[in-house]
């Protein structure tokens, strides 16, 4: 029987509860409420039930939610569990950053290569790490299995390089890479970028000005 599907909104509150029930587990806290988690992941205590039915997780009545278990539960349903292995495209400072971050975030994540074009990037060590030559993209991804890329390189090279991906094997893309790209389905493909967040954040604060005279 197929799984019961999952809204995309839920699936991007998951992170959330996986962070708080990290933070609640390093705290020594054996159980918890969906009011307290709920408070704690910032939405209301309704739609964190709601999104957990999804999962088949239930609190106890009287007791609420073992943490430790739900965690492992949420962790499973987002597939962190394991050590999937993820290329990185572009080190410069940003993919230098994230390569580090990945490499010590222990999440299930493994950062498996590193690839950049400039010669005097590749060949150097970054989180472990020898950095490779893009030339030789698609046999690095063959090579490490990985199926997760993130691209953080220029935009003028990105939809090639992200096509390339694609065609290695890889269906899951993180960019963050200031220009739309193009996935064929069954390519998962989700986007960070820090001048549109920044744009959005900058409405906001001219509607608020706005309103206040």
């Amino acid at each position: 029987m197929s799984p019961r599907p999952v809204p995309a909104s839920t699936v991007a509150r998951l992170p959330i509860y996986l962070r708080v029930l990290e933070e609640l587990a390093d705290a020594g806290v054996a159980t918890t409420d969906s009011g307290r988690l709920a408070e704690l992941s910032g939405v209301g205590p309704a739609q964190l039930r709601r999104d957990l039915s999804f999962l088949g997780s239930h609190g106890v009545r009287g007791v609420g939610y073992d943490v430790e278990h739900l965690h492992a539960h949420v962790a499973s349903a987002l597939g962190v569990t394991g050590d999937l292995a993820v290329v990185i495209v572009g080190i410069g400072n940003l993919g230098h950053a994230l390569a580090n971050y990945v490499a010590g975030a222990g999440t299930g994540f493994r950062v498996a290569a590193l690839v950049d074009a400039l010669p005097d990037v590749v060949g150097t060590r970054v989180a472990g790490l020898t950095v490779e030559h893009v030339d030789g993209l698609e046999d690095v991804v063959r090579r490490e299995g990985a199926t997760v890329a993130v691209l953080a390189t220029p935009a003028g090279v990105s939809q090639e390089l992200c096509d390339r991906l694609v065609a290695a094997g890889v269906t899951g893309i993180l960019t963050f890479v200031p220009r739309v790209l193009q996935v064929p389905d069954g390519v998962d493909l989700r986007s960070v970028d820090l001048a549109t967040e920044l744009q959005i954040l900058a409405f906001h604060e001219r509607r608020k000005a706005a309103s206040r005279g």
